[in-house]
């Protein structure tokens, strides 16, 4: 069964750039760069037909329009036990509202509604140890972030292997965006 999802993909020059940030955060396990997106919607562990279903359910969306994504912060979710270390996206409604016409469409597919709130990021290490004071001074010592902005074009439907995150991702199949 394959695990799916959807996601921008994010070009070598802004992968490359976030990558400088990997180091000096004790417990922390960096992701490769050609592992970092951004998830729009996490569909889970699927059968094949299921797997059809949604490849085909997304192609109705290429009437959306391209948009420009702008990551701006570094962030950590997990409060007093940090589990994840990120760099933030810019609110974006184009953003928004591609994601909320995917959760319309995979919904009407049959699946059931994503339960955790869009929360656009960019995963750069998971953490497992690492305290909220070396998070914080983590980032506080990282400098300033340096917005890095891209155009998306298109977005993806990832598989991934069942593992604690962080890749090898495969794009499945990629969904051009109207100009």
């Amino acid at each position: 069964m394959p695990r799916l999802f959807t996601g921008l993909e994010i070009p070598a020059d802004v992968g490359f750039a976030l990558s400088l940030k990997r180091g000096g955060l004790s417990g922390a396990r960096w992701i490769d760069a050609e592992n970092y997106h951004i998830t729009l919607r996490f569909i889970g562990d699927v059968d094949h037909q299921t797997a059809d279903e949604v490849a085909d359910s997304l192609d109705r969306l290429s009437n959306s329009l391209r948009f420009s994504v702008r990551l701006t912060h570094l962030g950590s979710f997990g409060g007093d036990k940090p589990r994840a270390l990120y760099a933030g996206v810019e609110a974006s409604e184009q953003l928004n509202r591609l994601q909320a016409a995917q959760e319309r469409v995979l919904q009407r597919a049959g699946l059931p509604p994503e339960g955790r709130k869009f929360v656009p990021h960019v995963s750069l290490a998971r953490l497992r140890g690492s305290s909220a004071e070396e998070v914080a001074r983590f980032m506080a010592e990282a400098g300033r972030f340096e917005p890095l902005s891209f155009p998306v074009g298109r977005f993806v439907l990832f598989s991934s292997k069942d593992s604690v995150g962080g890749g090898p991702y495969v794009v499945e199949q990629s969904y051009p965006l109207a100009a």
